[in-house]
């Protein structure tokens, strides 16, 4: 754990590029960077939180316990916000964070945070803009899900891991079997057939936990088709 040198940070988030240079120093005082392994949680559903977090560095996925199990939201991938929101709206969590990869995360005083926002403009139309931009994601997987058959939704997730998440047709993908099923609201049976499935057609290359994308253009179509 140490302090947060925003002042020469390669990663500050575009909010953050509209502070002043002694608001960046004051953000650095008021911040801590903090690291964590794969598989730590950074932060955990129902637990009270004074800090806003700003991943630098990994992976994450969001979790949110439901009335059977946990469910997997989203996977997000840094430079990012985490947990605005829940942080701000509540001082409650209302999901918790779990790293995929080894992570960096900056925690930032939520009340430094808000000042911010109550006093620069610009800091907070970006902050805004943020939260509208994972609202309206939101509302696109939402659609996904209900209006698409698993086989589209598989392709369409590879695809968004290609293109996103690694920004490479070829990646090694931190998530397993469960976590891809749990994540498009299937089972590990039917992600392991499809993918099974896609492999034969020469969509795909897997060995192991690696995925090669060999036809995106095959791919795109049946995520449209759905």
């Amino acid at each position: 754990m140490s302090q947060c040198l925003c002042l020469n940070c390669k990663v500050r988030s575009a909010a953050a590029n509209h502070l002043s240079l002694d608001e960046l120093d004051l953000l650095g005082k008021r911040s801590v960077e903090v690291e964590f392994d794969k598989d730590e949680v950074i932060f955990k559903q129902d637990a009270f939180s004074s800090n806003i977090i700003y991943l630098r560095e990994g992976l994450v996925k969001l979790t949110m316990r439901g009335h059977n199990r946990e469910q997997i939201l989203k996977v997000l991938k840094a430079p990012t916000y985490l947990g605005i929101p829940t942080t701000i709206g509540d001082k409650i969590n209302n999901y918790s964070a779990v790293a995929l990869t080894p992570v960096s995360c900056c925690f930032i005083d939520r009340a430094t945070f808000k000042n911010f926002i109550q006093s620069n403009g610009k800091f907070a139309y970006e902050i805004l803009t943020t939260i509208s931009k994972i609202e309206l994601s939101q509302f696109q997987n939402c659609v996904n899900h209900i209006q698409t058959q698993v086989t589209g939704r598989v392709a369409g997730m590879l695809l968004d891991f290609a293109r996103n998440l690694y920004q490479s047709n070829h990646f090694q993908l931190s998530l397993t079997r469960n976590d891809l099923a749990d994540l498009l609201g299937t089972s590990r049976e039917t992600v392991s057939r499809i993918l099974t499935d896609f492999v034969t057609d020469n969509l795909i290359e897997v060995k192991g936990k690696d995925i090669t994308i060999l036809n995106d253009e095959r791919l795109e179509k049946i995520n449209l088709a759905g």
